[in-house]
């Protein structure tokens, strides 16, 4: 028997969505960020790269300008207007302590009650392999949300005026081979698509499909993955893990 997914919790007010790259929200879980920020949700974006490595055709330092744009523009179709980069670099991605403390300042400074990230297991599911980027922003995330909790870790931080959070109750891990979790998103799949197809010259750079049919197939698509275990309804499907 295959389990039902329960609702993701909505008793926060603040999330932080931490990922590696532009697009990886809008491939994982956009549908659900309009969901919540039509319901006075607050949520930021964290983009760990700005991209710069992902598209063959253009080199990094024209990419990752065009890449920075588009998400923006992305992320204003699900009504989320902060968003942030960082400066590490695309596709070499490296899990330690300069990566933690960069995430936990950023947990420290926005005070989320849910943080977001992408599947940062090894694979999507049998037959298939995650990238190295996803794996070490998945996990240096999870890390991050008990080091921003702990005064004695990073103490630099509070030197700079970042002082402890341990208000983070969730981690909800979009994409993840192993959902727990599900948001409704049957009202929101259109700006879903529309936030996907604004990687526009990402998604051309990857087949000859027009930006807005890629990002309806595909949108569409992972909406239904799980629909049956979530009612029947459309949905965004999250690994939920418990913070407190």
């Amino acid at each position: 028997m295959v389990e039902e997914l329960e609702p993701v919790p909505t008793d926060w007010q603040q999330a932080l969505a931490i990922v590696a790259h532009p697009d990886d929200l809008e491939y994982g879980c956009s549908g659900a960020v309009a969901a919540w920020t039509a319901s006075g949700h607050d949520v930021a974006y964290l983009l760990v790269t700005r991209g710069e490595a992902g598209i063959d055709g253009l080199a990094p330092s024209e990419a990752a300008p065009l890449r920075e744009l588009e998400q923006h523009a992305s992320a204003a179709k699900v009504g989320v207007h902060s968003v942030e980069f960082l400066d590490h670099q695309d596709g070499v991605i490296e899990y330690g302590l300069r990566l933690r403390q960069d995430l936990c300042r950023a947990i420290r400074e926005h005070r989320p009650g849910l943080v977001i990230t992408l599947n940062h297991h090894d694979s999507w599911g049998p037959g298939s392999w995650n990238s190295a980027d996803h794996r070490a922003v998945g996990r240096a995330a999870l890390d991050a949300v008990a080091d921003a909790g702990n005064r004695w870790i990073f103490p630099d931080l509070l030197e700079q005026g970042y002082e402890p959070w341990q208000g983070v109750r969730w981690i909800g891990i979009a994409a993840s081979p192993n959902p727990t979790h599900a948001v409704g998103i049957a009202d929101y799949l259109e700006q879903g698509v529309a936030s996907l197809a604004a990687h526009q010259t990402y998604l051309e750079a990857l087949s000859d499909e027009p930006a807005e049919e890629h990002a309806r197939r595909i949108v569409l698509e992972s909406a239904q993955h799980h629909a049956a275990r979530f009612g029947g309804q459309p949905c965004a499907t999250f690994e939920l893990i418990g913070a407190e």
